[in-house]
């Protein structure tokens, strides 16, 4: 019946037309896809995948975290992508002894600039450059009541934007939704499928091999050659944290020459309705030769700064000798 539902379910995938109507071909590629025999991850020169921290190599799946407080673990593609248009497909499972609101944290389905660096957002670095993907599954925030718990979000950082641990994410937050995807007996799946600067999360968590909406936020810009990744922590509280496979599927999507011309390479992650990411928003290195610049004329204004000082205090001088004659 498994083996079913996964055909049922990539089969609904492949072949299919995106919201506007463009036509989508999908390709599986094997070198950012993480699926069994997991054979030779986080250990085999010729794996594609590392490992970090508490994450394990399993039969049937790679565990981020144990059931037990205080682990963060991750894996992360060693090959950057280069893919305009994409979707990965998450197959997870979250499970553990704790009750409703005694278990945590969650994990996170990263596409970023930086990898294999630990930190305390679901188990990777805050202030991160790309993409991140969260499935939250404990409130800090003790007096939010709009949300239920489980939640899944996203977030667009450009390297200087922090994670509000506190508030959930709710500061830099772009959209999300809940899914109650804890101890299910059923598959949980979830995908995230960015095509033509479109960002789309949906989540199959019910058993009825339908996809059901989480968020759809257009205007993302991310940068080519990022690395794909997932990670996890936990706390005073702990859950498992299995990740089955990440399927990530190339997109060949039709554009018209004129979309073509206007499709310019991105450099710094942004979304066009947050002006905190907007491209022209964001700070720029200096270059060297605006620094040389800076430099110079500072110092050619400091010696006339200098030279003036010297002559009115001369002209002081001289002014005071007189009035003793």
């Amino acid at each position: 019946m498994l083996h079913l539902a996964l055909f049922v379910l990539l089969l609904k995938l492949s072949n299919c037309r995106g919201d506007d109507g463009h036509q989508i071909d999908e390709y599986l590629k094997r070198e950012h896809s993480l699926i069994k025999p997991y054979q030779g991850v986080g250990s085999g020169s010729s794996s594609h995948w590392d490992l970090m921290g508490s994450a394990m190599v399993m039969m049937q799946y790679v565990r981020l975290t144990p059931d037990v407080q205080s682990k963060q673990g991750a894996v992360w593609n060693r090959i950057p992508c280069y893919l305009r248009d994409w979707e990965m497909q998450v197959h997870f499972k979250v499970h553990g002894q704790g009750k409703k609101n005694l278990n945590g944290d969650g994990f996170a389905i990263w596409y970023t600039k930086e990898r294999m660096q630990p930190g305390p957002v679901f188990g990777s670095k805050d202030m991160f450059t790309g993409l991140g993907v969260f499935v939250d599954t404990y409130p800090n925030e003790e007096k939010q009541q709009e949300r239920i718990f489980p939640y899944i979000m996203a977030m667009v950082g450009n390297g200087t934007l922090g994670y509000d641990h506190e508030r959930d994410g709710r500061p830099t937050e772009l959209g999300g939704c809940t899914a109650l995807v804890r101890n299910l007996n059923q598959d949980t799946f979830l995908v995230i499928r960015y095509v033509r600067r479109r960002l789309t999360v949906m989540i199959d968590i019910d058993g009825k091999n339908e996809w059901r909406d989480c968020l759809d936020i257009p205007g993302v810009r991310l940068p080519k050659g990022y690395y794909f990744g997932t990670s996890s922590v936990t706390g005073d509280l702990s859950d498992n944290h299995d990740i089955i496979s990440l399927k990530l599927y190339q997109l060949t999507v039709e554009r018209s020459a004129e979309e073509e011309r206007e499709d310019k390479e991105v450099f710094i992650p942004s979304v066009d309705n947050i002006p905190l990411l907007r491209e022209d928003g964001v700070s720029q290195p200096m270059s060297g030769v605006a620094l040389f610049f800076i430099i110079l004329f500072s110092v050619l204004g400091a010696i006339v700064l200098s030279v003036i000082g010297v002559i009115v205090y001369q002209q002081w001088k001289e002014n005071r000798r007189k009035r003793f004659y």
